[in-house]
């Protein structure tokens, strides 16, 4: 029985797909900026475009529909809780993790923008979790972000795990 606990707090290792929605009072929706970067993406010339997904790739990251990020998640991450302390997504930190159940908590504090302020995770189960954050920033004031993210294949197919180059 405590197996199966245990196992149901990690993730399951492979093609994961994010979705994330910011939202900044006074600011353009990020949904239609993204949207207005694929556009941009599609026009470059061929060469170009291949360039920077190349690019992407060797960073780990691939693109979905819609702007999603595509991420090849290790063996080796899965095993780790989705939010530890001092873990660093991007440019912002955890810290003040808590855990109840399948449940995180903690603040968060982000370079840029320079902001910072309180998270939530959820793992609804090893395929599938969510972040919601609400943070404040001197320049923009109240930021509200949120990241779905979801387990596609056991395949990363040609994307590899960030960070393993």
């Amino acid at each position: 029985c405590l197996a199966s606990t245990v196992q149901a707090q990690a993730i399951q290792p492979g093609l994961w797909e994010f979705k994330h929605d910011m939202r900044m009072p006074g600011q353009p929706d990020m949904a239609a900026q993204m949207a207005q970067m694929r556009e941009q993406m599609k026009n470059l010339p061929p060469e170009a475009r291949k360039m920077m997904e190349q690019q992407m790739q060797s960073m780990g990251v691939g693109m979905g529909a819609n702007g999603a990020l595509r991420l090849c998640i290790s063996p080796e991450d899965a095993k780790q809780e989705p939010v530890r302390e001092g873990h660093t997504e991007g440019d912002c930190t955890y810290t003040q993790v808590k855990r109840s159940g399948s449940t995180w908590s903690g603040r968060l504090t982000c370079k840029e923008p320079p902001s910072q302020g309180d998270f939530t995770t959820t793992l609804h189960s090893a395929a599938h979790f969510t972040t919601k954050a609400a943070l404040t920033s001197k320049e923009h004031g109240r930021i509200d972000m949120s990241t779905e993210a979801r387990r596609l294949s056991a395949d990363c197919g040609t994307l590899k795990p960030a960070g393993k180059r």
